[in-house]
């Protein structure tokens, strides 16, 4: 992650005329006004998030407000994957979302709407022969609809006006990197369809990238959830589509920071959060209470959003080189990962695993940044 540093140096004046010590000064006042508004805005980081937002509320959308919300970001796009709800239906609520807080300006990009092998049918064959499967995203049967379609009981908050961009979210990320060369970190915090699609299409993309940051894979979680419980290395992201993470996995990247459930599952949005941001009057703070829900209170995709605003947030690290099961049987879609001496010779970037969090830092920061007014579009790019 990258970090900006201010840097000062201290020199004793000689005797300096009148004139040259005011010439002196106004470049010093010259320096912090440009170092406090116009180089700030310059220096904020350059996101592309890439997110199965689904919707109202919860982890996915509260995510990419974490990134739009924070003034040490400049989200230059939304790419929205199918996963935890199908694709159309999560860009109706990402796009009525911004619509609420006033950015409409904030492209968003349709990515894949179905993975590259995976499928339902399969699956649910899968579930079958090797045990029930307790938690399926778009494909799961308690809420399961045609992909393209977009019930209106499914967007609660209202249908949106806007609409989203013409161009397909692979090709967006593609031209962002290039356009922006080694600036660009990828927040990657939904199944990785759109990344291996992009690194496809152009075998430079992982390279010109500043660095990704995912949310996906679980190596030993401390959690009774019988998500986890019985199959403790199974993460839906890595699982919806286990050959495009294992393509994001494999691609040489300058950095990659991965956010499993391990810490995930730390974290936790609480009513009492909800209700001290909905206190400050906002859009967004009337719309996160109103679709709090108790029953998904786990901060995954936040977590790495706020990791990549302030990663002071983050206790400790682990480096390992990871990969997903692709064999088709009982363990398919699940997290493989080693130590450095034990590594196979696959070719992929390690990866720095965030293993802890500190609590009350990261909920401080994300109360703080939702409770804050929404930043305005910035009226030159």
């Amino acid at each position: 992650m990258s970090h900006d540093h201010k840097r000062g140096t201290g020199r004793k004046p000689g005797r300096w005329s009148h004139s040259l010590a005011n010439r002196h000064l106004s470049i010093l006042v010259f320096l912090s006004l440009v170092g406090s508004g116009q180089a700030g805005a310059q220096s904020r980081r350059k996101v592309i998030v890439d997110e199965d937002a689904a919707g109202p509320g919860g982890s996915n959308l509260q995510a990419i407000m974490t990134l739009v919300q924070s003034p040490a970001v400049e989200t230059l796009g939304i790419c929205v994957v199918s996963g935890d709800q199908w694709r159309d239906e999560e860009i109706a609520h990402t796009l009525r979302l911004l619509e609420i807080v006033g950015r409409t300006d904030i492209p968003v990009l349709p990515g894949a709407v179905f993975p590259l092998v995976h499928t339902r049918q399969q699956a649910l064959l899968g579930g079958q022969f090797y045990g029930k499967i307790n938690y399926m995203g778009a494909w799961d049967a308690r809420w399961w609809h045609e992909p393209f379609a977009v019930p209106p009981s499914a967007v609660p908050e209202g249908m949106p006006s806007a609409k989203p961009a013409s161009e397909d979210a692979a090709h967006f990320i593609i031209r962002m990197v290039r356009e922006y060369p080694h600036q660009v970190i990828i927040v990657a915090v939904g199944p990785m369809t759109d990344i291996a699609l992009a690194l496809r299409l152009d075998p430079d993309f992982a390279q010109l990238a500043q660095e990704i940051v995912f949310m996906g894979g679980s190596l030993d979680p401390v959690s009774s959830d019988p998500e986890w419980e019985s199959d403790p290395r199974h993460e839906f992201n890595f699982w919806f589509d286990p050959e495009a993470a294992h393509i994001m996995l494999s691609a040489h990247w300058p950095k990659v920071i991965g956010v499993p459930v391990d810490v995930s599952i730390k974290t936790h949005f609480t009513r009492a959060m909800a209700e001290e941001i909905a206190r400050h009057g906002t859009p967004l703070g009337r719309y996160l209470l109103k679709y709090y829900d108790p029953n998904i209170d786990y901060m995954w995709d936040e977590l790495a959003a706020a990791a990549c605003i302030d990663p002071s947030i983050i206790m400790s690290e682990k480096e390992y080189v990871m990969d997903v099961n692709i064999e088709h049987g009982p363990n398919y879609g699940d997290t493989l990962a080693w130590l450095e001496r034990d590594k196979p010779d696959f070719g992929g970037a390690p990866v720095h695993v965030l293993m802890d969090v500190h609590n009350e830092k990261f909920d401080k920061l994300f109360v703080d940044l939702m409770s804050s007014s929404t930043p305005k579009p910035a009226s030159t790019h």
